[in-house]
């Protein structure tokens, strides 16, 4: 009850001692505006308690419902693995078939050099594997000679050593025959002229067995010599065949190289993408390893998010993301998912990282790029480009 009843109360107090009868209904009058005003303040606060409270209701609902176990942030970009196209033979370029901002696909023909010196290159790769198989059959040819030779000085030595044993018998004949007729000669039985005849027959027998005493030293130098030319000619083609001979695997090794070099002379896109940083022209003299273009996989593409270290307490490989990009606004919705984690902060790897244990020192709460994988046909719905803006939320109540 207020100031105001109670001074109500007061006047029909002094109005009733005044009349009895007139101031009892007053009074009762004045009671029940009194509760009725209570009353009223009642329910004018209860509206102001509720009206007050809904809104926080409200958040607390959507909170719980909708942010509730969820990190979000706008520091997220659309990244491509992109893969720079580089000559692996030198030439002038003859074609340029791409402009920038082309979709094109593997295996697409991307630059035509020309190919006047690799197809000559080819021309004599071929000439000399023909000439390392010439040499080889050569080879074989020879081996095969160096055998016949030594079977033909094994065949004279056999030779030389049959007519050596016979000049032996014949000296030893010679020999005895001399000494009977000196035996006789003493006695006077034999003329001096058979004597001399004797000894001359014993002196041609001994030069017959030293000359083939000498035969035979020849034949056995002439098996050796022919030895040797067959270990040198088997040592090419023994143990090998043309698929293994040394000489015909490098020809063909270099055979296969200017072919190889010949096809590189067309460079043809290695993954589907879109052509980016078109540096070369016709007619333009390229080295091996300078950059031409850029291939954008724009199907591989895929967003870092760069949550706060605060933000990541929950985060796992696995959980779902959802994303959008102001590209496109919110009407489009990527479903993604966690693949991993950077190795570091991006003050980790900066060029001049920080150095945190000198000088005075303020917290910084740092950033850790978060990989996110998209929906492949989501993303082939609506393509994204390499460096887009993102916005990322991780539900991390999985």
């Amino acid at each position: 009850m207020g100031i105001d009843d109670d001074r109500s109360f007061s006047v029909v107090r002094g109005f009733a001692a005044a009349r009895p009868g007139a101031g009892a209904a007053m009074l009762t009058h004045a009671c029940d505006a009194a509760a009725a005003a209570r009353s009223a303040r009642r329910r004018v606060l209860v509206i102001i308690a509720v009206a007050a409270a809904l809104p926080a209701l409200a958040w607390l609902g959507w909170h719980l419902l909708l942010r509730g176990g969820r990190v979000s942030t706008s520091n997220a970009y659309v990244m491509v693995d992109s893969a720079q196209v580089t000559p692996l033979v030198a030439g002038a370029v003859r074609e340029v078939r791409v402009v920038n901002s082309q979709a094109v696909r593997r295996g697409d023909i991307l630059v035509v050099l020309d190919d006047a010196d690799q197809r000559l290159a080819l021309e004599a790769a071929k000439a000399g594997l023909a000439m390392a198989e010439q040499r080889y059959r050569q080879a074989r040819a020879n081996a095969e000679g160096a055998r016949g030779r030594l079977a033909g000085r094994s065949s004279e030595t056999d030779q030389a050593r049959a007519r050596l044993a016979e000049t032996d018998a014949s000296l030893e004949r010679a020999r005895a025959d001399l000494d009977r007729r000196e035996a006789l000669a003493v006695k006077g039985f034999v003329s001096g002229e058979q004597l001399t005849n004797a000894r001359t027959a014993f002196r041609m027998a001994q030069a017959a067995r030293d000359a083939a005493a000498a035969a035979v030293r020849s034949a056995r130098g002439g098996v050796a010599s022919a030895t040797g030319d067959l270990a040198a000619s088997a040592a090419l083609v023994d143990g090998v065949s043309p698929s293994t001979a040394p000489e015909l695997v490098a020809a063909r090794a270099r055979l296969a190289q200017a072919r190889l070099d010949l096809d590189r002379t067309v460079i043809r896109a290695a993954v589907d993408g879109v052509v980016a940083s078109r540096q070369v022209q016709v007619g333009q003299r390229i080295a091996a390893g300078t950059p031409m273009m850029t291939l954008v996989p724009i199907a591989d593409a895929y967003v870092e998010a760069n949550f706060k270290e605060t933000q990541l307490k929950g985060v796992r490989a696995g959980h779902p993301v959802l994303l959008t990009s102001d590209f496109y606004g919110d009407r489009v919705v990527y479903h993604g998912r966690v693949t991993g984690f950077a190795s570091g902060t991006g003050a980790a790897f900066s060029l001049i990282p920080p150095q945190n244990a000198t000088g005075n020192w303020i917290k910084v709460v740092q950033r850790l790029p978060v990989r996110v994988a998209l929906d492949p046909k989501e993303l082939a719905a609506n393509p994204l480009r390499a460096g887009l803006s993102m916005e990322a939320t991780i539900d991390t109540r999985q």
